[in-house]
């Protein structure tokens, strides 16, 4: 094998490094698939150029304007020229109205730039290519964004919990920056940023930056945010906002109706991040803060760096889905300070990030609750195994000519983090501990490659511990399908009972107002939901309705659950319950699989059909492209 010959570890380094190399694996991928292999580095979801001019530092300078739902203002961009020669930066684009370009050399005059946009590219949007002289430092791009950019939401005051005023909240991830501000939107590109935002008096604006609590509200707010981070980290929230402290390092900004309830929900932030710090190293970021948003927001969360911003369908009241704070900080490590290079890479955020979440949530909460959320999350991705195809059952995946939101699958969260559980099992918890902090401290502030991991592995993990765990083995996890048949797979002992309490109802053997679930919690109950079968008859299902009232629970997870079976099974009570669940939140782990249910019958798709269209003029555009590929698979 390549990793077994002399020199290999320093040949696999700079070949990774530079992004040249043929492998074995590149080689065996071009003989099943008929493609070149993907090329390590290299992101196909951007037109910019860093390899020859490269941005360093971005200054923003926006007003935010509701009435015409747009932003406009000007970027200027700081760039490093990597390519002497070079004289044309390439930025990405989708659908910015760019009125003028300026550039100036150090301490000189602003003087006009040519510029040109490219052709629209299907997912990646327009190039816009600026003419740079050679002594050039700073770029200033004038621009307006569109008010159907995919990576703003704007509310009208109806929309959100406090009915009085307006809210908007971006989105960047994946590749989204690109349309709010002219940048090099690839994650191997990191800046640091400082902005200016120009609201309406009464709203307050806050940004993944330094925010100073109880800033005036003046209209005016200004941000820094001294750590490089690359452009889907970039974010700003405005809205009548209030801020709760939870403790020295943590707070909540959320509307004022939410921000108590939220407080109290998240009280254990601060421990987890005390404890985080224990187990990987030292907190970088100055604060750790909260946006709670309206719940139109399309995912649990986004690690916004110093201000993750967060879904209100885990405010349960009885700390139970807070797993999502824990994923959400754990990320101030794996992904905002070790980042991956290219979405291709995106195991190596959200794998090592929920292996993290895991970690925070055993320290906190217990062993018990730890191994329930790992067996669900382990029953998530056994689901998804069944709809991906193979090249999107391995962690290192193809995305060339794809939209990159495709690779957000259960693959790289939890596949990913039971690569890590596989390697802690075998080297031992203190070995492998030693290696993850190592690894954050000698990548901080750095992208990387999948390549450049497991060059780093291998320097210091797997040769020091020679005979332990093979490079093959790593491999497997990592290009291809499935898990390997030695995969260490969670279990818990709660979901034993409950599976033999399942069985016995349905069996026949007691009634469902008998099932004692005082003791129960949100995670035994999705079990229990979640793996019952396909088909219930209707009494069945009425019984446990009737006992349980669980077409009205105010449990976001479990209402999602309850209601794809009840359509699955054509239990039309809960269509009233339905049409709130789809019409009142956008976030899509929990509306997409209803959707997806009922499209597979024609009346269904009748339902989906009408409360889509009363429910669209709330989502958030990533969620409106989600659910028209569901009602619409053939629309061009």
């Amino acid at each position: 094998m390549l990793e077994n010959q002399p020199g290999w570890r320093l040949a696999a380094l700079l070949c990774f490094a530079l992004g040249a190399c043929v492998s074995p694996e590149s080689e065996r991928y071009s003989e099943v698939t008929g493609k070149s292999a993907p090329q390590p580095g290299r992101d196909h979801h951007s037109f910019a150029n860093p390899d020859a001019l490269r941005v360093t530092h971005l200054l923003l300078d926006l007003d935010v304007d509701f009435e015409q739902s747009v932003l406009s203002g000007y970027a200027e961009l700081e760039i490093e020229h990597v390519d002497r020669d070079a004289r044309k930066l390439i930025l990405d684009t989708r659908a910015l109205n760019i009125e003028r370009v300026e550039s100036r050399g150090a301490g000189g005059a602003w003087r006009e730039a040519g510029f040109e946009l490219g052709e629209e590219v299907e997912h990646l949007g327009r190039p816009l290519v600026i003419e740079v002289p050679a002594d050039a430092a700073t770029v200033r791009v004038h621009y307006r964004t569109s008010p159907s950019a995919s990576g703003l939401q704007w509310l009208t005051p109806a929309q959100t919990a406090g009915g009085r005023h307006p809210f908007l909240f971006t989105q960047s991830q994946a590749i989204h920056a690109r349309s709010w501000i002219p940048l090099q939107d690839t994650p191997q590109v990191r800046m640091t940023y400082v902005a200016t935002v120009r609201t309406p008096p009464e709203l307050l604006a806050v940004m993944s930056a330094s925010n100073q609590i109880g800033t005036p509200r003046d209209g005016e707010y200004r941000f820094e945010m001294p750590q490089p981070i690359p452009s889907y980290l970039i974010a700003l929230g405005v809205g009548d906002l209030a801020f709760e402290p939870m403790g020295e390092r943590t707070g909540v900004y959320a509307e004022r109706p939410v921000v108590e309830a939220a407080a109290a929900e998240f009280a254990d932030t601060g421990r987890m991040l005390e404890i985080t710090e224990k187990l990987f190293g030292p907190y970088r970021w100055g604060r750790y803060d909260l946006l709670i948003l309206p719940p139109s927001f399309p995912f649990g969360g986004m690690e916004n760096p110093r201000l993750s911003f967060i879904t209100p369908t885990v405010i349960a009241g009885d700390k139970s889905l807070v797993a999502l704070i824990a994923h959400e900080l754990a990320h101030s490590w794996s992904g905002n300070l070790v980042t991956n290079a290219t979405w291709r890479d995106l195991w190596l955020n959200e794998g090592f990030t929920v292996y993290v979440e895991s970690r925070i949530m055993e320290a906190v909460y217990g062993m018990h609750r730890k191994r329930m959320e790992d067996a669900l999350g382990y029953q998530s991705l056994l689901e998804d195994f069944e709809e991906l195809e193979d090249r999107d059952e391995v962690l290192a995946v193809d995305l060339r000519g794809r939209d990159p939101d495709d690779v957000f699958t259960d693959v790289p969260y939890e596949k990913g983090r039971l690569l890590l559980v596989y390697l802690e099992q075998h080297f031992g918890r203190e070995t492998f501990d030693r290696f993850l902090r190592g690894y954050f401290d000698d990548f901080a502030f750095r992208s990387i490659t999948t390549g450049q991991f497991l060059a780093y592995l291998d320097e210091h993990l797997l040769e020091p511990h020679a005979g332990i765990v093979s490079m093959a083995k790593v491999k497997k996890w990592v290009f291809e399908p499935g898990l390997p048949r030695d995969a260490v797979l969670p279990h818990s002992d709660a979901f034993v009972n409950i599976d033999a309490v399942r069985s016995r109802w349905l069996g026949g053997k007691i009634a469902a107002q008998d099932i004692d679930t005082s003791q129960w919690t949100v995670h035994e109950w999705l079990h229990f939901l979640n793996n019952l079968p396909d088909e219930l008859d209707h009494e069945l299902l009425v019984a446990l309705d009737e006992a349980f009232a669980l077409t009205d629970s105010s449990n976001a997870e479990i209402a999602s659950s309850w209601l794809e079976i009840a359509i699955r099974n054509g239990y039309e009570q809960v269509y009233d319950r339905l049409e709130e669940f789809l019409v009142g939140i956008g976030r899509r782990k929990l509306i997409e699989p209803l959707y997806k249910t009922l499209v597979k019958t024609d009346e269904g798709r009748e339902t989906a059909l009408r409360i889509y269209a009363k429910a669209k003029s709330g989502y958030h555009p990533l969620m409106i492209t989600t659910a028209e590929k569901i009602l619409y698979p053939t629309k061009p």
